[in-house]
């Protein structure tokens, strides 16, 4: 379940739109937009992906996607990297420069490449990679060999990102689509590299935060022996429903500011959706389904067994039909994608033809990746080779397709792309789960890389970067994600059993799972009440896409979001009311000091996030290894 903003990394004001939008938006409207980008825009001279940019990228990625691995098994969401990978790397570079280590400046585009980097290898826990390995472990028991798994989701991002080079011309230089998180990133950098004094408080509070998220996390979870004391994890509700305690229908309050952090970055929309959710399945339908006998223990685990039906209906649903009322985003994905084939007249004499990169990187990118996928897919999952092939051309549309969605709302549309996919394959192989799963696999995981690519290209344009660059610090970066997720999901899962348990609900692994079941053996596979909340779900899903697109628009806020509402059927009570707190927490902000809302609220939140993920990847290390009780 992931968006370049997990569904949002960052929120994005109107000033920063309104910012960089235009210059690229005048551009456009020029008689030769390109040749005006490399008269008045282009920086040729300045250095990119230098060694130190790559290196510093590949570090603050593997420790990012460490971060989205703990974050996608808690909450479901990957969230973005970029921005806060751009703040450390500034702020390191500064502190090595005042020491004496590092001699050059880290220069502004040089910091843009490095985000390439980091991008990449943060965002390899979403478009499906850690559900589908989820969801195989699930519905399977099967857990293939790292290498392969590393192998297999570095190619899948390695081809979205071949397949976004062909529309770039078309979507950022040509159209000046927002890309607001690719807007957002230029801003923040321009914002840094322009006032020192600003990059030094945004990095103090990020620092700050990210210390107070990994104090509240070691006196929670430490539990060494020389530890006094442990903070309680969850404190309950003080009431009873159905003769139980609060605490037992998951009514507490958690003590993670991890989740605050992510509510305040997911919005306020999210986040009043996420209470609501919560409140309705667990303190309003679970306890009915206790009292009816559907529902004979009452735990968080078997309550979220019943209630994965009606939260995946409503994000299936509303996924699958805000795709739909997209239509026109993807006919001219597909007009996109055959005029980059066309042979220019006067190639020769192409303003960019020594800039961009090249057309036939996406020939040549598929030719090498296209039969190592497939023989990868034989070796590894066991379906026909034709079947794999098949996932070839589809992922091509789909990276497209998905590539001006993210351009035009800034959501990658994983929730529409995996369904499509696994409808495919279910006709295909009948009855075949795990073709049904790692097929889908492919076209997400192209996807939200081939989305992730042009996002930081809209920022390198704005910020006159050469792409190349950045795409060649994209496939590192893919490199190195592939190589830490795969390893520390395998220490973080050491079963099945693990997934959807209190400690880590996954809620985007059991959609994924119950998704597959639903494509293979139909509605009808299903008990008595979980298809009839599946179908409530599913209808439940549509109307409120319905209803966003029809209520006027100052009262769109009020509708809930179908992304929160499903979701908090899948995830604990608490999880939710931490999100809640923590959008509400923003939102107050953003009224009352809306001017402070870029340089407070994402570093805090973004600290906040850092601080208690990581150090609680390694205390969840640590406990695998024995050395935590």
């Amino acid at each position: 379940m992931a968006s370049k903003a997990a569904y949002s990394p960052a929120p994005v004001s109107a000033v920063q739109t309104e910012a960089l939008v235009e210059p690229g938006a005048e551009l456009a409207r020029s008689a030769d937009p390109e040749r005006a980008w490399l008269e008045t825009v282009y920086r040729p001279d300045e250095r990119q992906l230098t060694a130190r940019a790559v290196v510093v990228g590949v570090l603050l990625g593997g420790l990012m996607c460490l971060s989205n691995l703990y974050v996608v098994l808690k909450t479901g969401w990957s969230l973005g990297v970029t921005i806060t990978a751009c703040v450390v790397a500034f702020a390191l570079f500064r502190l090595l420069r005042a020491v004496g280590i590092a001699r050059a400046e880290f220069g502004i585009l040089e910091n843009n490449a490095m985000g390439s980097v980091a991008s990449s290898a943060g965002f390899m826990t979403g478009g499906g990679n850690v559900p589908a390995l989820g969801a195989l472990l699930i519905l399977t028991g099967a857990r293939p060999s790292w290498a392969g798994l590393v192998l297999w989701l570095s190619a899948i991002a390695m081809l979205g990102v071949f397949a976004a080079i062909p529309i770039k011309r078309q979507l950022i230089n040509r159209e000046a689509l927002a890309f607001p998180t690719g807007t957002a990133t230029a801003e923040t950098l321009r914002a840094m590299h322009g006032d020192s004094a600003e990059a030094s408080r945004r990095a103090r509070r990020l620092g700050l935060a990210a210390v107070a998220g990994a104090l509240v996390t070691w006196l929670r979870d430490a539990r060494f022996a020389f530890m006094p004391f442990n903070l309680p994890e969850h404190v309950g509700f003080p009431f009873r429903i159905g003769g139980l305690p609060a605490a037992q229908w998951t009514l507490s309050f958690h003590g993670s500011l991890l989740l605050v952090g992510a509510g305040a970055l997911l919005g306020w929309r999210t986040g009043w959706s996420l209470l609501l959710g919560g409140v309705i399945n667990w303190g309003l339908v679970a306890p009915l389904l206790h009292e009816q006998g559907a529902l004979p223990v009452v735990s968080s685990r078997t309550i979220m067994a019943w209630a994965v039906w009606p939260g995946a209906g409503v994000l299936v649903a509303s996924g699958l039909l805000v795709f739909a009322f997209q239509w026109k985003s993807v006919a001219r994905s597909i007009t996109s994608l055959r005029a980059a084939f066309r042979r220019r007249e006067g190639a020769a004499a192409d303003p960019l033809a020594a800039v961009e990169c090249p057309p036939s990187w996406f020939a040549g990118g598929f030719a090498l990746l296209g039969p190592l996928i497939v023989g990868l897919v034989v070796v590894l999952f066991g379906f026909p080779w034709w079947a794999a092939a098949v996932a070839l051309p589809l992922t091509a549309l789909m990276a497209v397709i998905a590539g001006r969605v993210v351009g035009e709302t800034d959501v990658t549309p994983t929730k529409a792309l995996g369904p499509v996919t696994q409808l495919v394959y279910a006709g295909l192989l009948p009855g075949n789960l795990v073709a049904n799963v790692m097929g889908a696999n492919v076209t997400g995981g192209a996807g939200l890389h081939a989305g992730d690519l042009l996002t930081d290209l809209k920022s390198g344009y704005l910020l006159g970067a050469r792409p190349r660059p950045q795409a060649i610090g994209q496939l590192v970066g893919a490199l190195a994600g592939a190589a830490v997720v795969v390893p520390a999901f395998n220490l973080l899962v050491p079963s099945a059993e693990v997934l959807g348990s209190e400690t880590f609900p996954a809620p985007s692994v059991q959609v994924w799972a119950s998704v597959s079941r639903v494509m293979v053996g139909g509605l009808g596979a299903l008990p008595g009440s979980a298809r009839v909340a599946a179908l409530v779900g599913l209808l439940v899903g549509l109307a409120l896409v319905v209803l966003e697109r029809t209520v006027p628009r100052r009262l769109r806020a009020w509708v809930p979001s179908s992304a929160g509402l499903g979701v908090a059927f899948i995830m604990p009570f608490y999880n939710s009311l931490s999100f809640f707190l923590g959008a509400l927490v923003a939102e107050l902000v953003r009224r009352r000091r809306p001017a402070e809302v870029d340089s407070v609220v994402v570093p805090v939140a973004s600290g906040l996030i850092a601080g208690e993920s990581i150090l609680g990847v390694a205390l969840a290390l640590l406990s695998a290894g024995g050395m935590v009780r």
